[in-house]
């Protein structure tokens, strides 16, 4: 049976302005290196050999009822505003509406140059390719709201970065691609009409109940909140937390650089680009207030009184620390065994972590042996957990079941800096087994791995740097 993909295009029906219409770039042998069968049957994408989703997510075939583009949009990137990025790489191909009743973008990303690639190639080299599907299928594994992974193509084509490499495409599947610097885009240019259309179509896709473009601004403020803590809850760093790589729909979007902590340490930074720091694991808290605060500077100018209208946005951007920190502390107290940690538990939970840090322990196996009552062996000096145990211990005795809150909170292993640098090195050098294996593992977290997925890296084996891929 041929493929099917049951195309149902809302954002190609905005004004022209939003987009350009365009087709990828053929590759030369799009050869299918992984099929995400289980979201496919979600979005109810049926039928089609392996040839014809390559040739189909490699770029080379158009689908009935795809209506490809590519987003325009503006942003902050690393503080400093461009009024004009877009998909550079990427080609929304189609929405779809899953047997939810939910719909979903299926993009396209290293598919060919665009109007808004900037002189880069607008490909990507299969690297990035594996690493963002083995990031957000385990980050959906792990309970984390995430842009999905559908395909996996080899091109057959070489890409030049800093040395010839091997070509790749990726199939993403998001919510929406609707980002902060969506809305910036229109606001930069004082295209009123188009940031409203936008906030309407946004609103409408993603907050139905949301009255106003106030009470939006509250639900996304409210929906980051949540995504940040739980990146902070699995030792996460994203890497650019641009405003157009902060999504309304307030997904885990654009993983290029990300990364997983090994030794914890607040200020652990790993994006080869982010020299001064700016979005380390512990400043992504922050960051996310003051993208929120970019969000709140477009929709405002939508409310009929503008300057009066100033007060309640900016309550609304001043409120979200404490969110964070509420979400933060049922994130963490989970973790250590609190089903509902309140306000008296984040002084635990904080002076755990400053011992980790003293103590150079490793994030996930700290917290992994936390059921088991095993941490300290992770600790360099086991005396500073052994100092922290017996409050943690009198507070477990006021909890019904914190062994099962632990195990559902910890997954027992995350996909290692060192571990996907690993299968790219194979996979470049014509091996996919170890990308297979490591992906099977991130598929469950939560359950009991090969040894080889939970052991920190060697010193040789260290990361110290990622890097966005274009």
């Amino acid at each position: 049976m041929p493929l099917n993909i049951p195309f149902d295009n809302t954002y190609a029906r905005l004004p022209p302005q939003f987009f350009t219409r365009q087709v990828a770039t053929p590759v030369s042998a799009p050869r299918l290196i992984v099929w995400n069968d289980a979201l496919a049957g979600e979005l109810g994408v049926s039928g089609g050999d392996a040839v014809e989703k390559a040739a189909v997510f490699g770029g080379n075939a158009l689908p009935d009822g795809a209506a490809p583009l590519a987003q325009v949009y503006a942003g902050h990137q690393f503080g400093g505003f461009s009024p004009q990025l877009g998909d550079g790489r990427a080609l929304l191909l189609g929405e779809v509406v899953n047997r939810s009743g939910q719909r979903r973008d299926i993009q396209l990303k290293g598919s060919g140059p665009t109007p808004y690639s900037r002189r880069g190639d607008g490909r990507s080299w299969l690297g990035p390719v594996l690493r963002e599907y083995i990031l957000s299928e385990f980050m959906h594994a792990a309970g984390i709201a995430s842009t999905r992974a559908l395909a996996a193509v080899a091109t057959g084509d070489t890409v030049y970065r800093d040395r010839p490499l091997p070509g790749g495409v990726m199939a993403r599947v998001a919510d929406s691609h609707i980002r902060v610097g969506s809305f910036q885009y229109f606001a930069a240019r004082q295209d009123y009409d188009a940031v409203r259309r936008l906030y309407e179509y946004t609103r409408a896709r993603h907050y139905p109940d949301a009255g106003s473009p106030l009470e939006m601004l509250q639900q996304v403020i409210a929906r980051q909140a949540r995504l940040v803590a739980s990146w902070g809850a699995l030792g996460f760093i994203h890497g650019v937390m641009n405003t157009d790589n902060t999504s309304l729909s307030g997904e885990t979007i654009d993983y290029g650089p990300a990364a997983f902590m090994d030794v914890y340490h607040p200020q652990t930074v790993y994006s080869s680009i982010d020299r001064q720091g700016r979005y380390a694991y512990d400043n992504q808290s922050q960051i996310i207030v003051w993208n929120m605060a970019q969000l709140a500077s477009c929709l405002v100018v939508l409310e009929d009184d503008a300057e009066g209208a100033l007060a309640p946005y900016t309550a609304a951007v001043h409120a979200m620390p404490e969110l964070i920190a509420a979400e933060w502390r049922r994130a963490f107290g989970r973790k250590i065994g609190l089903a509902d940690a309140g306000a008296d538990d984040a002084a635990l939970i904080t002076d755990l972590l400053d011992r980790m840090t003293a103590g150079r322990a490793d994030f996930t196996n700290t917290f992994a042996a936390m059921a088991d009552g095993k941490p300290r062996d992770q600790f360099s000096d086991p005396a500073l957990f052994d100092a922290w145990e017996g409050a943690w211990r009198q507070r477990l005795q006021a909890e019904p079941e914190p062994q099962a809150v632990m195990r559902a909170a910890n997954p027992l292993m995350i996909p290692r800096n060192h571990l996907v640098e690993q299968v790219i090195v194979a996979a470049v050098n014509g091996d996919e087994a170890p990308f297979h294996a490591l992906l099977a593992a991130a598929l469950h977290p939560y359950d009991t791995p090969p040894e080889a997925f939970t052991r920190p890296p060697e010193p040789h084996e260290e990361v110290e740097a990622t890097f966005c891929g274009t």
